[in-house]
């Protein structure tokens, strides 16, 4: 797998991923846990076609500024792109934006994983 791997992923901002209905906040605006999860599936989704049979990826940091609020019924989109591949962990600088611009940026880092594997170390049935 090499650096470069790009993905965007897009939501509208409803009342399910305010800040109100996810509990991190008392406003009607785009929640900052909505946020990761669109920049964690951008990162995800920038690479599942590379990954070796039976992997898949893991999240394991995020380091995130969220530097802006948008109202609901706005259109967000996250982009992740891989900048560093380091044996199983990568490593993405991730943006969000809205129709003014910047929301939110920072690093992201996921672990490729066997799936059997890992969900057998917490047997459970996936």
């Amino acid at each position: 797998m090499k650096s470069g791997l790009k993905h965007t992923s897009c939501t509208v901002v409803g009342d399910g991923n305010t800040a109100v209905a996810m509990g991190s906040g008392g406003l009607r605006v785009f929640a900052t846990p909505a946020m990761i999860a669109l920049m964690e599936n951008a990162a995800a989704t920038a690479v599942s076609g590379e990954l070796p049979a039976g992997s898949t990826t893991v999240g394991m940091l995020v380091n995130i500024v969220h530097s802006r609020a948008t109202a609901v019924g706005e259109e967000v989109w996250a982009t992740a792109e891989l900048r560093e591949v380091d044996g199983r962990k990568l490593i993405f600088h991730v943006t969000a934006f809205d129709s003014g611009g910047v929301i939110g940026e920072g690093v992201h880092e996921r672990m490729i994983v066997d799936r059997e594997k890992f969900i057998n170390k917490l047997g459970i049935k996936n």
